[in-house]
């Protein structure tokens, strides 16, 4: 009886040995599955795939948890001072119902674990500010009248609610403008921040960092500046490549350390088509030594362009930090294809550590938004008008990953083609999770293989999918 139970024990260390390494596969993987013609919206099937050891034959999506790639800090949207500020206009419980829905990761809910938020306003604000304004012609070097303003009653109080949902949940923040004052225009749209500045302008995020974290929020990372080329949005600010070298290496990675803060330095936060951007800030060894890498956008380029920097310096981090995703006729067919393969496929597959949509939430009329170059086409994830809610394109793009591939999770090998845009990881837990797209124009049959067992699927024409087994 003795040595029966220590064999049985032995038993039960050695398969627990092989599941951790992979060695067993599971023998059945659930599917949700988003599709065209809205039938289903990010459901989980009725029916079960079942791996077996017969043969598979046709198109096969091989999926291989030995060779990792990079780990992954989670999915989400920015924040913008408008959402939050629709959010805080619905009724408490009808609130808290929906921000369970965003940030949970029980039944119903799609677990995004990763926001962006702006640091002053963004142009999805009512109006343009920042946290230390000036009539014109004043000064405050002492940032004496640093003030969050409106995200006082809007970005915080929403960011508290969500973090008792989600404690864990990452937050980056990107300026869009330096206060006036510190501007060779002194406006809020375009200029360059004077370089005498430079010293008082990273005081001003040390201030933020500190003043957020006084109320009891940890911002994970910033930008020096979002989209640092583009000078006139509402508000803007153009930064060369040079100067956000110069002001990271001589006064923002300095004082941040200063401080004693760990926050995360991520350069560029713009367009795939210019890469030579990140690359020129992070060829600097003493600039780079602040850097924990850089962001993109994708509204120009293509999104291989990760791939070109990280293969430049392959030690620091991608970061995918802003793409809009819009369909403005929710009674039309649900190109969910497009995004999925195009972002949630190709971001991580090109070494991007997370994926942030744009953005959270806006009204009916895709507002609120500033004047003189604020973006008035710009549907949010959700659309909120009082206590009303319609679940938008980007929910369910970022949905397909945002609840299964948690934080802490690293991208494995999959096979991937134009048809079958694929993308894999090893999740928390021991689970694998597969994300794939059928961008032709036909329904298609195709097999997933891992550990030399195969399951067999079939997608209709511009569906994504999600599997975890």
């Amino acid at each position: 009886m003795h040595t029966v139970v220590i064999r049985r024990m032995t038993f039960v260390a050695v398969v627990a040995g092989l599941l951790s390494q992979g060695v067993i596969a599971q023998s059945k993987a659930q599917r949700w599955l988003t599709t065209p013609d809205r039938t289903s919206l990010f459901k989980q099937d009725k029916h079960t795939l079942h791996f077996a050891s017969a043969e598979a034959t046709g198109t096969i999506i091989e999926v291989d948890d030995a060779k990792k790639y990079q780990p992954i800090d989670g999915f989400g949207f920015a924040l913008t001072g408008g959402s939050a500020q629709l959010l805080m206009q619905m009724d408490k419980a009808k609130r808290t119902k929906l921000l369970h829905e965003l940030f949970d990761t029980k039944t119903g809910a799609i677990g995004i674990s990763y926001l962006r938020v702006s640091v002053g306003s963004s142009d999805m604000n009512d109006h343009a500010f920042t946290y230390d304004d000036l009539p014109a012609g004043g000064s405050d070097q002492s940032l004496a009248k640093f003030d969050f303003g409106p995200d006082k009653t809007s970005v915080i109080p929403v960011l508290k609610e969500i973090l008792a949902i989600a404690p864990s949940i990452e937050i980056l923040g990107s300026p869009w403008s330096a206060p006036a004052w510190m501007k060779t225009n002194e406006s809020l749209i375009g200029g360059n921040l004077k370089r005498e500045e430079f010293t008082t302008y990273a005081h001003y995020f040390v201030k933020y960092l500190q003043g957020m974290q006084a109320e009891g929020i940890r911002i994970d990372a910033i930008t020096p500046q979002n989209e640092p080329l583009h000078p006139k949005n509402n508000p803007s600010m153009y930064m060369t490549a040079e100067d956000q070298r110069d002001f990271i290496k001589s006064a923002l990675g300095p004082e941040l350390r200063k401080a004693g803060l760990k926050t995360k330095i991520i350069v560029y936060d713009h367009n795939c088509d210019k890469p030579e951007y990140a690359t020129t800030v992070l060829s600097d060894p003493e600039a780079a030594q602040y850097v924990d890498g850089s962001g993109f956008h994708l509204y120009k380029g293509t999104i291989d362009a990760m791939t070109t920097v990280h293969d430049a310096d392959p030690k620091k981090n991608l970061y995918f930090t802003e793409q809009m995703t819009v369909q403005a006729d929710n009674s039309a067919p649900l190109h969910i294809s497009k995004p999925v393969a195009g972002l949630i496929v190709a971001a991580p597959r090109n070494w991007s550590r997370n994926v942030l949509l744009w953005n959270l939430a806006a009204d009916s009329h895709d507002g609120p938004h500033t004047d003189k170059g604020g973006c008035p086409m710009c549907q949010g994830a959700i659309t909120i008008d009082g206590n009303q809610v319609t679940r938008n394109i980007a929910y369910y793009t970022v949905a397909h990953a945002s609840l299964f591939v948690r934080p802490g999770s690293v991208r494995i090998e999959s096979t991937s083609t134009d048809t079958f845009p694929s993308v894999a990881f090893a999740a928390p837990g021991g689970k694998t999770v597969l994300i794939v797209t059928n961008t032709s124009d036909t329904e298609l049959v195709f097999h997933i293989r891992s550990h030399g067992k195969s399951a067999g699927s079939t997608l209709a024409a511009g569906a994504a999918a999600t599997y975890v087994w």
